[in-house]
């Protein structure tokens, strides 16, 4: 049975695809990464109960702890089949207000972390091949005035997702990245907390994205940037008024005068 372990898995968009995977048969063993602890063991609660589900609380920028949890999952069940790299940090900052601070861990979470985990990974698993997703955002494909640091560390995902795709390719590793649109996290929920997030897209529906990915549908998917949106919902046509067929006679009638008056 398959092996997957899955970063940034404490709530949002990590917590909606653990819950996801774990209704598969094919998915037995699970990883879960996280700094919280109490988001974790939530995210186990609404698991299913069948599966097996190991948690570690840690911080995914501290690697040589990420080394040695990747030690004992190869100890543990000799495979990583699936890695899901789906951490990640944002604290929107224009140029000019943007701290070294804010630039380096930006970077250490969303780009220098996953370089990391996914290195460590591959030593393993180029022996069985398997699979890789990294989620970046469609904030890393397009200007994004003051999310400078976030945008590009994003773009650096987009980038890196690619590379790794032809490069791992001899191993029979598939690399995927998908780049959600504005999704009702609790991060969001911070960001933007005048959005009503129910008009938005649900971490529900990227979880949706990633299994079908993850299934044998997607299997030629792997190197591309896969965009997630919700669908706008058409704009109404506003009902034609009373006035509206009466203005067109109006219009016809001048015009009908116009041609009198030049012929």
């Amino acid at each position: 049975m398959s092996t997957c372990l899955i970063t940034g898995a404490s709530r949002g968009i990590g917590r909606a695809i653990a819950i996801k995977l774990s209704e598969r048969e094919d998915f037995q063993n699970f990883v879960l990464l996280s700094r919280s602890q109490k988001g974790l063991e939530e995210t186990k609660r609404l698991m299913n109960p069948k599966k097996r589900v190991d948690l570690y609380s840690v911080d995914v920028t501290r690697f040589e702890e990420i080394q040695k949890i990747v030690d004992q999952v190869i100890r543990d069940y000799g495979r990583i089949d699936y890695l899901l790299n789906v951490a990640g940090y944002a604290e929107p900052k224009s140029l000019l207000e943007t701290t070294i601070d804010n630039w380096t861990q930006t970077y250490l979470i969303n780009v220098h972390s996953l370089f990391f985990i996914t290195r460590e990974v591959v030593k393993h698993m180029k022996k069985t091949g398997g699979k890789i997703l990294n989620v970046a955002s469609t904030a890393g494909m397009s200007s994004r005035p003051g999310w400078l640091a976030y945008s590009s560390s994003k773009a650096a995902v987009i980038s890196m997702s690619q590379t790794l795709s032809d490069e791992l390719a001899e191993y029979g590793i598939k690399v995927y990245c998908i780049s959600p649109g504005r999704c009702a996290t609790e991060l969001r929920r911070i960001l933007a907390p005048d959005e009503d997030q129910s008009k938005i897209m649900q971490p529900e529906h990227v979880a949706d994205v990633v299994n079908n990915l993850l299934s044998e549908s997607g299997i030629c998917l792997d190197g591309q940037n896969i965009v997630i949106r919700q669908q706008q919902q058409p704009k109404k046509k506003a009902e034609p008024s009373d006035a509206e067929p009466k203005k067109k006679a109006e219009d016809k009638a001048e015009e009908k005068l116009e041609k009198e008056i030049t012929a």
